[in-house]
């Protein structure tokens, strides 16, 4: 089975950056995609970027330019650097796997941004 620890939240004031971590159980090959997604108070989990085994990356509209996935495969994790971070960003931010078509969620790291 999958298991996902997110790490590396914060409270950081706007234009400021965060890195978070995502660290995976096992290998990280047996993943076949993995990625990041977020939700604030009342509001929709959304998707925020996705690196796949073979090492395509997507990002959603919202974060391009500031935010950047990416992972460490001897260390089974992967990351999302958040760079001029806006107040909207705030959310809490849950790492996710995908493995033979079963999806897996961590249990979510907090991200505050202050104005």
């Amino acid at each position: 089975q999958v298991q996902l620890v997110e790490s590396g939240g914060g409270l950081v004031q706007a234009g400021g950056s965060l890195r978070l971590s995502c660290a995976v159980s096992g290998s990280i090959f047996s993943i076949n995609a993995m990625g990041w997604y977020r939700q604030a108070p009342g509001k929709q989990r959304e998707w925020v970027a996705t690196i796949i085994t073979e090492g395509g990356i997507m990002y959603a509209e919202f974060v391009k330019g500031r935010f950047t996935i990416s992972r460490d495969n001897a260390k089974s994790t992967v990351y999302l650097q958040m760079n001029s971070l806006k107040p909207e960003d705030t959310a809490v931010y849950y790492c996710h796997a995908v493995r033979s078509g079963s999806t897996y969620w961590g249990q979510g790291t907090q991200v505050t941004v202050s104005s």
